[in-house]
């Protein structure tokens, strides 16, 4: 299931138009992002959490020449599932 899909069944489901389906897929991407950005986790009560994590600077190698690259530290996005959403797909 892609965006569009996504889109089409909230249209159908709710009864609005696609446009103003895909302007709420949109705000409520947006918002993840900016809480994220933020550093906030977003919570959504038995589908799962959002949250960032933080790596570690380390050392790899390049698989074609051999040599050492440093990879700096860096924060990313995680997505733990909900029991809901565990239960669901059990």
């Amino acid at each position: 299931m892609n965006k569009q899909d996504v889109v089409a069944k909230i249209a159908k489901d709710t009864g609005i138009t696609k446009t103003n389906a895909a302007a709420a897929i949109e705000s409520i991407i947006d918002g993840i992002t900016k809480s994220l950005k933020k550093g906030d986790p977003v919570s959504f009560v038995g589908f799962g959490t959002f949250k960032i994590s933080n790596r570690k600077a380390r050392t790899a190698r390049n698989p074609q020449t051999g040599a050492a690259i440093n990879i700096p530290k860096r924060r990313v996005p995680r997505f733990t599932a909900g029991k809901g959403l565990k239960q669901a797909v059990k």
